[in-house]
C-alpha cells in the first residue's frame, strides 16, 4: 500500500483466516495488530487507534457487529475504516453490518488481491478524513486567534471564561480579570504610522505571553485593548504580575525605521473568590471601570476595583 505506514487491526478467532490476512498483507507497508475476539480488539483499538479494522462477523465475547458499534460509540474522535468479514453475503446481512458502523464488507473465503484493494480504498478514505480533521482544527484555531498578535481573541476568551469561572465558583479559588489599554495609542499611529502601531501591539502581546501561565489566559479584544485572566493567586500576587507587565512595557524600546518608540498601558483589575455566583461579563465590566479610574488618575498605572477583596484592595498598585 503506497504512502506512510499505517496500523491495521485484524480481529478474528480463526487461526486460518488470521494467517491468510497476514500472508495477503506481507508485502504491504503496514503494522498488523491481531485480536482473537472482540473484547481484545477493543483493548488494542484503545491503545493503538488503528486506521483500519478488519473484523470477522462471528467471534466469541464480542462479535464483529458489536465491535463496530463500540468503536463508533466509544471513540467518536477517531475515524477508522471498518471492514466486516462474513461468510453470508445476503443483502439483509450486508445492510445490518453497514448500519452497525462498518464501511465495507468482504465475503469469506476472500481473494488476497481483493483484500489489498479494499484496504487501499480504506487508506484513501482515512487519509482524506484525517486531512479534513486537520484543516478543521486549523480553521478553529484561526477563528480563536487574533491574526496580528497571535493571542487568543474575544471569542476564545468567551469560550475559556465560563469553564474557568465555574471552577472558581465550585472549588473556591480566585480569579482576577485585568483590562489593559495602551495609553495614547492613536498618537503612535498618527506620528509613526500603523505599521509602527502594529509593532507595539505585537510587542505588548509578547510581554503578556511571557508573564502569564498556561492556566491563565491573555487576549486582544479590541484595537489597543487586551484582557488578562489570572487564577489561583492572591491579591498581592495578582498585583505583582500586572505591575511587572506594566513596568516591562514602560521600559521597552520599540525600534521602527531608525526611531525609538515607547509606550505605556493602564490596567484595571477586578477579582472574584467565594462570592455569590457571578458571570464573566460583569467581571469584565468591573475591571473596565477600574481601568477607567486608572486613566482618570494619570494613566500608566494599575488600579484595583474598590470592592475587590475589600481588606486590601483600596490602594492602587503603582
Amino acid at each position: 500500500m503506497p504512502g506512510a505506514e499505517l496500523k491495521i487491526l485484524v480481529a478474528d478467532d480463526s487461526a486460518l483466516y488470521t494467517m491468510l490476512v497476514k500472508e495477503s498483507l506481507s508485502s504491504q507497508e503496514c503494522t498488523l495488530l491481531f485480536a482473537k475476539d472482540g473484547s481484545e480488539a477493543i483493548e488494542l483499538f484503545a491503545e493503538h487507534r488503528p486506521a483500519i479494522v478488519v473484523t470477522d462477523w462471528v467471534m466469541p465475547k464480542l462479535d464483529g457487529l458489536e465491535l463496530c458499534r463500540r468503536i463508533r460509540a466509544d471513540f467518536p474522535e477517531v475515524y477508522s475504516y471498518l471492514i466486516l468479514l462474513t461468510s453470508n453475503d445476503e443483502k439483509d446481512n450486508v445492510i445490518t453490518g453497514l448500519q452497525a458502523g462498518a464501511d465495507d464488507y468482504l465475503c469469506k473465503p476472500f481473494h488476497s488481491g481483493e483484500l489489498v484493494a479494499r484496504l487501499a480504498v480504506g487508506r484513501r478514505v482515512v487519509d482524506l478524513q484525517r486531512e479534513i480533521q486537520s484543516k478543521n482544527r486549523q480553521l478553529e484555531a484561526m477563528a480563536l486567534t487574533d491574526s496580528l498578535t497571535g493571542l487568543p481573541n474575544r471569542r476564545a476568551i468567551d469560550v475559556w471564561a465560563p469553564r474557568e469561572l465555574s471552577g472558581a465558583i465550585r472549588y473556591g479559588f480566585s480569579l482576577w480579570v485585568v483590562m489593559a489599554d495602551l495609553d495614547f495609542f492613536k498618537k503612535i499611529n498618527d506620528q509613526h504610522g500603523h505599521n509602527a502601531g502594529d509593532i507595539v501591539l505585537q510587542g505588548f502581546a509578547e510581554i503578556l505571553r511571557r508573564n502569564t501561565r498556561a492556566s491563565d489566559i491573555c487576549g486582544r479584544v479590541g484595537g489597543e485593548e487586551f484582557v488578562i485572566a489570572l487564577t489561583h493567586v492572591e491579591h498581592k500576587d495578582a498585583g505583582a504580575v500586572v505591575e511587572r507587565i506594566r513596568r516591562t512595557l514602560e521600559e521597552k524600546e520599540f525600534s521602527f525605521q531608525g526611531k525609538i518608540i515607547r509606550a505605556t498601558a493602564s490596567f484595571g483589575v477586578a477579582g472574584f473568590q467565594g462570592e455569590k455566583t457571578v458571570d464573566f461579563t460583569s467581571l469584565v465590566a468591573r475591571a473596565d471601570a477600574a481601568l477607567y479610574s486608572a486613566k482618570q488618575k494619570g494613566r500608566n498605572r494599575v488600579e484595583f476595583e474598590q470592592r475587590a477583596f475589600k481588606t486590601t484592595a483600596n490602594s492602587a498598585v503603582t
